[in-house]
C-alpha cells in the first residue's frame, strides 16, 4: 500500500478541522466558562472529554454509523433533542451562576469533578448534530477511503490530536490570568452572556434543518 498517497487527502481532512476546531461554538463557550471560573487545569481535562468526543464521531463516521444517522429523520431528531436539553441545562447552570455569582479566588482555583468535567467536555461534543455534518463533511474529501487498519488509527488518532491542541489554545488563553482576573470582576455579565449564548446555540440546534 503507497501511504504517500493520502497524505493530501489527510491535509485536506485536517484543514476543515482545524478551521471548525478553531472557529468559536459551544465548546469555546464552555471553554470560557470552566477556565475563568476553575482554571487551566480544569479546562484542559473538559478539552481532553471534547478531543475524545471528536474522536468518537470521526470513528462513527469511518465506521458509516454517522451517514446513518443523517439519512434516518428520526436519529437525527432524537440526537437533536438531546443536544438541545443538554445545551438548556448548560445554560441553566449559566444563568444560575449569573443570579447567585460564585465566589472565585482568581490566584488558585483548583480543578474539581475530573470525570464530570471531561463527560461534560465529551457529552457536548457528541449530542451536536452539527459535529456529526462536520465530521461527514471531513469524511467527503476520501481521506480513508479503501485504507487499512493503520491508516484509519493514524488519521483518528492525529484528528484527535489536532482537537485537543486546538481547544488546548482556547483554555490556555481563556485561563490566563488576566481573563480570570476581568471574569472576578464581572462574572455576574459574564455568566448571563454564557447563559444567553447557550441558549441561543439550543434554539439554533431545535430549530435546524435536517
Amino acid at each position: 500500500m503507497d501511504y504517500a498517497t493520502y497524505v493530501p487527502l489527510f491535509l485536506a481532512a485536517y484543514a476543515i478541522l482545524v478551521v471548525g476546531a478553531l472557529s468559536p461554538g459551544p465548546a469555546v463557550a464552555l471553554l470560557l466558562g470552566i477556565s475563568t471560573r476553575q482554571g487551566r487545569g480544569a479546562a484542559l481535562v473538559t478539552t481532553t472529554g471534547i478531543a475524545f468526543g471528536s474522536a468518537t464521531l470521526n470513528l462513527l463516521t469511518i465506521l458509516g454509523v454517522g451517514l446513518l444517522l443523517s439519512q434516518t429523520a428520526w436519529a437525527m431528531t432524537a440526537l437533536r433533542f438531546v443536544g438541545t436539553a443538554y445545551l438548556l441545562y448548560l445554560a441553566w447552570g449559566a444563568f444560575g451562576k449569573a443570579m447567585n455569582p460564585p465566589k472565585v479566588d482568581v490566584a488558585d482555583a483548583p480543578p474539581a469533578g475530573t470525570s464530570a468535567l471531561f463527560a461534560k467536555g465529551y457529552l457536548l461534543q457528541v449530542t451536536n448534530p452539527k459535529a456529526v455534518a462536520f465530521w461527514l463533511a471531513v469524511s467527503a474529501v476520501g481521506a480513508t477511503a479503501g485504507a487499512g487498519v493503520p491508516v484509519i488509527v493514524a488519521f483518528v488518532a492525529i484528528g484527535f490530536a489536532i482537537s485537543f491542541l486546538c481547544h488546548a489554545a482556547w483554555a490556555v488563553l481563556l485561563s490566563t490570568q488576566a481573563v480570570r482576573h476581568a471574569y472576578h470582576a464581572t462574572r455576574r455579565w459574564v455568566e448571563g452572556a454564557l447563559g444567553a449564548f447557550f441558549t441561543i446555540f439550543a434554539f439554533k440546534l431545535a430549530t435546524a434543518e435536517r
